[in-house]
């Protein structure tokens, strides 16, 4: 089986750490990390964040560290842990009550239509096949999903589509795109053609906005582009918004 030419399986280093303090610490997540252990074995990424701060701060018995989302494993971007459990009830009720503001970058190749809008469905998950159908009403077992998205650029033939997700449910974004005709680069699961040897798809969570739990400070952390040759040519399109 090939690797990820992305080094998904290296140590965690300085280089990859968006923000820390005292209570939270969050990384800008290689795809082809997992973030917490499954069947695979791999060495999930909240086991190299600890390992990176019992090194950092010499803690031969370990760091504590508290796993508050997740990205699939074929997505890069910012992904927040805590470091303390004070921090990690009060981050997991924020993302709960949906105080947390999440933006993702898309590469499709079809143009959206309309190129900026809102989607609703009523989300499926197999477990077994590890797969979430859309539905466009209420069924079984289903659970409500929103986000909103819009076109923000074109390169080349592929189309970048911002999102922002007002909940969070398994492969939401990927599925609800792919009902616009518009399967994301790579992601082959949800329709795009052929998957990528790279084991990602160009799908990066790219800002995450909050308020501190400890601190009640804004915090606005924002994670660069994969250097893989192509997600970084749509660095023409990066900007930050007041």
């Amino acid at each position: 089986m090939q690797k990820s030419s992305q080094t998904a399986f290296s140590e965690i280093t300085d280089k990859d750490i968006l923000y820390e303090d005292n209570h939270l610490i969050a990384v800008n997540k290689r795809a082809g990390d997992i973030v917490q252990v499954d069947e695979t074995g791999d060495d999930p990424l909240d086991e190299k964040v600890k390992r990176y701060l019992a090194k950092k701060y010499n803690k031969p018995n370990g760091a504590f560290l508290g796993v508050v989302h997740r990205l699939d494993r074929p997505v890069s971007g910012v992904i927040l842990f805590a470091k303390t459990s004070k921090a990690l009830d009060r981050i997991n009720a924020m993302f709960k009550g949906r105080e947390m503001k999440k933006t993702y970058w898309a590469v499709v190749r079809n143009r959206p239509n309309p190129e900026e809008g809102n989607l609703v469905h009523w989300l499926v998950k197999n477990p077994q096949k590890n797969v979430t159908k859309a539905h466009t009403k209420e069924v079984n077992g289903s659970l409500r999903s929103e986000l909103n998205y819009k076109l923000i650029g074109e390169l080349n033939g592929y189309h970048l589509i911002e999102v922002d997700p007002i909940t969070g449910r398994p492969h939401q974004i990927r599925v609800q795109l792919s009902t616009l005709d518009c399967p994301i680069v790579g992601d082959n699961k949800y329709g795009y053609p052929r998957g990528s040897l790279k084991k990602s798809i160009c799908l990066h969570a790219k800002r995450l906005r909050f308020i501190h739990p400890i601190k009640k400070e804004p915090i606005d952390i924002e994670a660069a582009l994969p250097k893989d040759g192509f997600w970084d040519k749509f660095e023409v399109f990066a900007y930050k918004e007041d």
